[in-house]
């Protein structure tokens, strides 16, 4: 898992390889951060659902992550992509037992269990009109397709007994940027990739103020919120992601 990750950061900062004169047509600016993760709600498969924190046991943890913007010419849509690991494991004893999938896992025993929740992004998007040059550059407003595919797999053994489930799923969701930049050095941003559909519906919401430091160099703050309820191959979830979040990276 953790390679695949790392090949994707990668894929994230080709773009700032490129000839220094692409640099000069296009907009890049690419960043690795670090995420705080708080897991909140309940998953099953097949049957009970789990408590992420009082069944599971699962606890905050910090991951990386990784963006890239590239700013097209004329009218090629801007490329945003966005890669995100979630990965949580436990030992837990329930005083009741539970099913998950075709398996029964018994009261008053120990199990342990793992869920990995790995999403990838890719945004199509255009900044609205003249809104950027009518306010001197100070207000943009972002609006995109966003494409994001989950690699999902959780798992639940006890002794012997293992039970597990995963699944890639590509879904189609609504981007919307803002940014807001009182000086050259200071900006504040705004994210929102967010669709309903059934039973389904997924939320991702980031805030950020961001300092450039010197020449290409910034750095940002902010925090993340992240709602998937999943009604999809036999998994339901309705689980809350969210914390505050770092950044380091590069803008030209």
């Amino acid at each position: 898992m953790e390679k695949k990750i790392w090949f994707w950061i990668l894929i994230i900062f080709l773009p700032l390889l490129l000839l220094p004169q692409l640099s000069q047509a296009i907009g890049l600016e690419a960043a690795i951060g670090i995420w705080n993760q708080d897991p909140q709600g309940g998953l099953g498969y097949k049957g009970d659902s789990l408590d992420l924190d009082n069944d599971l046991k699962y606890t905050r943890t910090a991951k990386f992550f990784g963006r890239a913007k590239i700013d097209m010419p004329l009218i090629i849509p801007n490329l945003y992509i966005l890669a995100t690991p979630m990965s949580y494991d436990g030992t837990a004893t329930n005083i009741a037992s539970f099913t998950f999938g075709d398996q029964n896992f018994i009261a008053n025993t120990p199990f342990s269990s793992t869920l990995k929740l790995d999403h990838y992004d890719l945004a199509l998007y255009y900044g609205v009109p003249f809104l950027k040059q009518a306010t001197l550059g100070m207000i943009n407003i972002d609006v995109g397709l966003n494409m994001r595919v989950f690699d999902l797999k959780a798992e639940v053994s006890q002794g012997d007994k293992r039970e597990s489930k995963s699944f890639f799923m590509a879904v189609p969701m609504v981007y919307v940027g803002f940014q807001a930049k009182p000086t050259d050095s200071l900006s504040l941003e705004g994210e929102i990739r967010a669709i309903t559909y059934n039973a389904n519906h997924y939320y991702d919401l980031i805030g950020r103020v961001k300092y450039r430091v010197f020449g290409l160099v910034f750095v940002s703050a902010g925090y993340r919120y992240e709602k998937i309820s999943i009604d999809y191959n036999e998994v339901k979830s309705d689980i809350i992601f969210s914390g505050p979040l770092l950044e380091l990276g590069l803008q030209f």
